[in-house]
């Protein structure tokens, strides 16, 4: 287990940076693995059969929704499971199967007529450290206590929390008090 890391300190000017960033959030875009789970997934003969979510998470989604903002997966996977979570929280938009999230943003921007200023992103692994680069300078980024350091270093936000316990709970509350 990996140990918890705080939250980045900020100067005044940066705080005002951020604080304008998230006002024009609109998708907090969001992997699954790694972040709303906690990287564990139980297989039997027939492939995947149970992936564990945290029910605040999904309490996450529901706050980001009631300020107005989209929620989205946006997951290599093309788990049964991650389907059904999206459809329980009643998310408006899934990208699944997306090897490369990067090049999949011009679709994303294209679907939901949001441009990249206005998406946040959670990820915890290599293959969400391009999307993270892309969008660290223009939206906000995230990553569990437990991701792995490449993406750590690059993130906006520093969760407490590890993925699958909490970590995407964290975020979205901390976008919501920066908009507050």
């Amino acid at each position: 287990m990996s140990p918890r890391r705080k939250p980045r300190s900020h100067t005044l000017a940066q705080a005002r940076l951020l604080q304008t960033r998230a006002a024009r959030i609109a998708l907090v875009l969001t992997d699954s693995d790694g972040v709303l789970t906690d990287t564990g997934v139980y297989y039997a003969a027939d492939g995947e059969i149970m992936k564990r979510f945290s029910i605040r998470d999904g309490m996450g989604v529901e706050r980001l929704r009631a300020a107005g903002i989209e929620t989205a997966i946006l997951t290599g996977e093309l788990s049964p499971s991650v389907r059904r979570r999206a459809e329980k929280l009643q998310m408006r938009y899934l990208y699944l199967g997306v090897k490369d999230k990067v090049a999949h943003l011009e679709t994303i921007c294209r679907e939901t007529g949001f441009s990249r200023e206005k998406l946040a992103f959670i990820g915890d692994d290599m293959n969400d450290l391009e999307i993270i680069r892309e969008l660290t300078p223009v939206g906000l980024t995230g990553a569990p206590s437990d991701a792995i350091p490449a993406i750590a270093r690059e993130v906006t936000y520093h969760c407490r929390e590890r993925g699958g316990h909490g970590a995407f709970r964290e975020f979205a509350e901390w976008i919501l008090a920066l908009r507050a």
